[in-house]
């Protein structure tokens, strides 16, 4: 069951934003390495987030 509710979240986040995640979790809080993931995995999503408004936008315009 965990597996296949796994697989539904994966589909829907990135594979990208999912690897600095697992890396981001095994370095200390507040060490070197913890915020430069941190930033690099806030741009990554931002970057998705932003695709993602453009399709939605795309999609609105097509209906009207």
């Amino acid at each position: 069951m965990e597996g296949l509710e796994l697989e539904k979240i994966s589909s829907v986040i990135p594979d990208d934003i999912i690897k600095i995640q697992k890396k981001l979790a095994t370095f200390q809080s507040g060490s070197r390495n913890h915020n430069k993931y941190k930033k690099i995995l806030a741009k990554h999503i931002k970057t998705y987030n932003m695709k993602k408004r453009l399709q939605s936008n795309i999609k609105t315009i097509e209906n009207i």
